[in-house]
């Protein structure tokens, strides 16, 4: 072995890996040498060990007498035997052992993560700027959110999965992709009700697609207007709250030095505001005192009407009501960047090699959480996000959950196929997820899609996290495989955001699509006589299942249903239905790999939400997923 490979190999890099088909590639030398150049693989730092309830935990310590102090301040004598073992703890939570020159913070877990309900459960998955209420908004927000959940719940539906609210940036119209975030510790400010601020509805746009440059701008005048001339005792609520949530702070000074600055990220602002403790940022801060308390209003508006878009959901009778959605990074010049960037992978972008979602690769140009940062902290900025997610919701989907056990990293401009994997701490992540799944009674879904590591879905069911089973995915070398037989620790779908929805799949509008922007290495009639091979055997799946009868139609209705009753025929304990499949709409609101070609995260609903439900053709869907018994 090379010295480049050992310390390729020591870093947790993977010399070799292999792709979706089984073939395996070896990673080039100059970009091993790249990454590891970028690479910060300190250690020390605060001592934390992760471990199970029921089992003996293994640490560090000297063996000799310790002090075990539970969460809750019970102490307890405890022995560290000659392998730097404990007994085993009974209790979950962040405990601490103390040692007579030492303390370990211990993250003891349950087993498994919260289970789901029992029987079946179904629902939508909404993307909540798409979504359209009873009160005129250019933009889905938080409180079409909570009607959304409202109407669903009268359907039958005990879940409704959504689009991620992570932070964006408020002044920069043209980063409107939730997959993107300023920061996960904080929620989109524009997203936030305004109603709650007592502001009067906003003028209705009614396209199609959302003008983002637009909106946004009116969004946050509209907010400002209600900011500005908010009520006392709204104010008095804010403040109050704001004294329990100091966090707010920093992350409000971000983006009132954004919103001055008006660049795209915090390295383009003059060196002496890169450091948020700098004296030019405190005296900016106390320069524009008023700007920064707007922008803490704004995050605790959004707090707000998020938790009240999940008590709309639970008081309706959803039984877990939102699934929150995980991004799996941030944008490199945001507010966790700038104010934590210790935390982060620094000169790296992440993504995922050439699989059958992106031919070419992913380079989705973002970081994400170092696996060296997250020891030398004690995993504090992955609780801290984990929890952020989990704060008003009943689940978590976690997108990408294979970057919990590897990361595709990219240097700085390089090719999404020049990358290599780096390792993460893949078990501590899964207890530490499984401990905060039970803190906040919250089922925990992993994307589990692309190109999967051996094991690795194995590892998820142990820990009582649910896969993903998604439609077009599940085939073999026959066709589609009966969903019947599919894994009943996962959650059964017809699509998600990056696919396409049934009625386009059926339609052909994805072929379009990939032939407009150039992403298909073949003829469009090549792709268009395989497509209608693959709607035969779709089709025969759902005739062998008995959902479907005659001859493959050409109308997409049809299939539409054959696909959702087929799709919730799974044994699954889930059944997830993009709100666009439920409806019978063809356009996807996502195309992976796209920029510009695409409308990505722009496209709005025909309808308000109970309008839509309203229709013969969505009643009749919705009306099957609820009467579905358990298996």
């Amino acid at each position: 072995m090379t010295d480049l490979a050992r310390d390729a190999a020591a870093a947790g890099l993977q010399i070799e890996w292999q792709d979706a088909d089984g073939n395996r590639h070896t990673v080039a030398d100059d970009t091993l040498r790249a990454i590891l150049d970028t690479l910060d693989t300190r250690t020390g730092g605060i001592a934390f060990v992760t471990a199970d309830t029921g089992s003996p935990v293994a640490t560090a310590a000297t063996p000799g007498h310790a002090t075990l102090i539970l969460e809750d301040g019970t102490r307890t004598a405890v022995t560290i035997a000659a392998d730097g073992t404990i007994p085993a703890i009974a209790t979950p939570g962040h405990h601490r052992l103390e040692t007579g020159d030492a303390a370990i913070t211990l993250a003891v877990a349950p087993p498994r993560c919260v289970a789901p309900p029992p029987g079946h459960s179904w629902g939508p998955a909404v993307q909540i700027p798409a979504l359209r209420g009873g009160t005129a908004t250019p933009y889905g927000d938080l409180g079409t959110l909570a009607e959304a959940a409202r109407a669903f719940a009268q359907t039958g539906a005990d879940a409704l999965a959504i689009s991620p609210t992570h932070a964006l940036f408020p002044t920069d119209a043209d980063r409107f992709s939730p997959y993107a975030p300023s920061s996960r510790l904080f929620h989109h400010a524009l997203l936030a009700d305004p109603a709650l601020a007592g502001a009067a509805p906003a003028a209705q746009d009614g396209d199609a697609l959302i003008d983002w440059q637009h909106a946004l701008p009116a969004r946050l005048a509209h907010l400002r207007y209600a900011f500005d001339t908010a009520p006392a005792e709204l104010i008095a609520r804010f403040t109050a709250d704001r004294a329990r949530r100091q966090d707010w702070n920093e992350h409000a000074r971000y983006d009132a030095l954004h919103a001055h600055f008006g660049t795209h990220g915090w390295q383009d602002w003059p060196e002496a505001f890169h450091d948020p403790a700098s004296l030019a940022v405190e005296r900016f801060a106390a320069d524009h005192a008023r700007e920064v308390d707007f922008y803490a209003f704004l995050q605790w508006l959004a707090d707000t009407s998020l938790a009240r878009a999940q008590a709309a959901a639970r008081d309706a009778g959803m039984r877990i009501g939102l699934i929150a959605d995980l991004a799996v990074g941030m944008d490199a010049g945001g507010s966790h960047a700038w104010s934590r960037r210790g935390d982060l992978l620094t000169g790296l972008s992440i993504g995922a090699p050439p699989d059958p979602l992106g031919p070419q690769g992913q380079n989705w140009g973002i970081t994400a959480l170092s696996p060296f940062a997250l020891r030398r902290t004690g995993f504090d900025a992955f609780i801290r996000t984990v929890r952020a997610a989990l704060c008003h919701a009943g689940g978590l989907r976690i997108d990408h959950a294979l970057g919990l056990k590897r990361l595709w990293v990219i240097p700085d401009g390089g090719k999404a196929s020049d990358g290599a994997y780096l390792a993460m701490p893949f078990d501590d992540l899964l207890r530490i997820l499984a401990l905060e799944s039970h803190r906040a009674n919250a089922i925990v879904i992993g994307e589990d899609l692309g190109t999967v590591p051996p094991g690795f879905r194995d590892t998820m069911a142990a820990r009582g996290m649910l896969g993903m089973r998604v439609l077009p995915f599940e085939r073999d070398a026959s066709g589609f495989t009966p969903s019947s037989g599919w894994d009943a620790q996962a959650v059964a779908m017809t699509g998600t955001h990056d696919t396409a929805t049934l009625a386009g799949w059926w339609t052909g509008r994805d072929i379009t699509w990939n032939h407009k922007l150039k992403r298909s290495g073949n003829d469009e009639p090549a792709d268009r006589l395989r497509r209608i091979g693959e709607k035969k055997a779709l089709w025969t799946a759902c005739t062998a299942a008995g959902v479907a009868t005659g001859p493959v139609p050409h109308d997409p209705a049809p299939a539409v249903d054959a696909a959702i009753a087929f799709t919730a025929q799974a044994p699954c304990p889930i059944t997830i239905v993009p709100l666009e499949d439920l409806v019978g709409i063809e356009e996807q609101p996502n195309l992976p790999g796209t920029t510009d070609g695409h409308p990505n995260w722009r496209r709005r609903m025909p309808d308000t939400t109970a309008g839509l439900l309203a229709r013969p053709e969505v009643a009749r869907r919705t009306a099957l997923l609820s009467a579905k018994t358990p298996a």
